[in-house]
């Protein structure tokens, strides 16, 4: 597909360990790396084409003075209550699809991410920030609360740090960021690349398709309540165990020898 918003790249995974690890940079810097409608229609697409892909992860990083500023206000100015519905349907269907994505999903923060910018990170399984970034959901400070960005940044830091941002729309640094748990971790800016890179080869070890059913399991279950969530992860645990690469990370404990696997997770959701 054309690429008009994003540039995308791919390179081998480290360690010989066969398959890619795949690079989404937003680049319009000239707007801020805002989240447009056709931007948002752009990034989610191009995440569905490299979960079919032999892609291991997805790091989503960002070209410009801003990692992203949100909305594009120009989407709102004069929409109907039908239009503004369907901007935000779009907008959260593209989170959506990096949590359903069987690749692990990593932003990559260089600078501020604010509003739907940083539901964006908070969208993403992992996050690693560089110290000179930022944080805000600013819908506090004007006319219109960042309702959707606070569904992903209260699920990440809890109520009331969730509140805060929300209600006094005050930008946080990296390291707060961090200590509330909205990012992994935040580290000087010229060592942010090895950063990434070190997350993704450990967050990439192992069997890709045991790796892709966990990852679509915890965002399944991580809401419910206790019993259900046993229930579920009993479930899927335990089919888990009669898979090739499950029966392969077994023998090869009890063997002590390297495993070998097999198995690839690809597409939407974790299909093969």
């Amino acid at each position: 597909m054309e690429h008009r918003y994003v540039k995308v790249s791919s390179e081998p995974a480290a360690g010989g360990r066969g398959g890619t690890i795949a690079t989404v940079t937003l680049d319009n810097p000239q707007k801020r790396n805002a989240l447009a409608y056709d931007v948002m229609v752009e990034i989610t697409d191009t995440l569905i084409e490299i979960s079919r892909t032999d892609a291991l992860a997805v790091v989503l990083a960002a070209n410009g003075p801003v990692f992203s500023a949100g909305h594009n206000f120009g989407d709102m100015v004069d929409a109907s209550l039908p239009d503004a519905q369907q901007l935000l349907d779009v907008c959260t269907d593209m989170m959506n699809t990096i949590q359903q994505l069987p690749q692990v999903v990593v932003a990559k923060v260089h600078a501020l991410a604010t509003a739907a910018g940083c539901q964006l990170v908070a969208s993403c399984d992992l996050a690693v920030a560089a110290e000179s970034a930022g944080f805000a959901l600013p819908g506090g400070k004007g006319g219109l609360f960042c309702h959707t960005p606070l569904v992903a940044v209260s699920r990440q830091i809890g109520r009331k740090r969730a509140l805060e941002l929300a209600l006094t729309g005050d930008v946080i640094t990296a390291a707060t960021a961090a200590d509330w748990g909205l990012i992994n971790a935040a580290v000087p800016d010229d060592e942010l690349d090895d950063a990434v890179a070190d997350l993704v080869a450990r967050a990439t070890r192992g069997s890709a398709m045991s790796k892709a059913i966990g990852k679509r399991a915890f965002y399944a279950q991580v809401d419910m309540d206790q019993p259900k969530a046993y229930a579920y992860a009993i479930e899927v645990m335990a089919a888990g165990v009669v898979t090739p690469d499950g029966q392969e990370g077994i023998r090869s404990f009890l063997e002590k020898r390297h495993p070998d696997f097999t198995q690839r997770a690809r597409g939407r959701g974790g299909d093969r």
